[in-house]
């Protein structure tokens, strides 16, 4: 599923909202996601996971061309846990 597709998905399960609104308030939901992970911050969604930014070091690489060591500096990257409940569903539990 894509963001345009669960912004129809959520207009149609609420009528009494118009597309725009629905959009606008997607948009903030991830929008806040976004600005909570540039500040270092952990989002918890209960039930469904944990989003947080992981720390990766410096490290020696190769260059899979020439096979040239390469310095990769240091990284912050996304990191998303899920949540037991969505895991259980997924694996049919629930």
């Amino acid at each position: 599923m894509i963001k345009s597709e669960l912004i129809e998905k959520l207009a149609a399960a609420n009528p009494h909202l118009f597309q725009r609104d629905v959009e606008r308030v997607v948009n903030s939901i991830f929008e806040e996601i976004t600005q909570a992970l540039e500040r270092g911050e952990r989002v918890e969604l209960r039930g469904f996971g944990a989003f947080s930014v992981r720390n990766r070091p410096p490290r020696q690489g190769r260059n899979p061309r020439t096979g040239a060591s390469v310095a990769v500096k240091e990284k912050h990257v996304p990191f998303f846990k899920t949540g037991k409940e969505l895991r259980e569903r997924v694996d049919g539990k629930a």
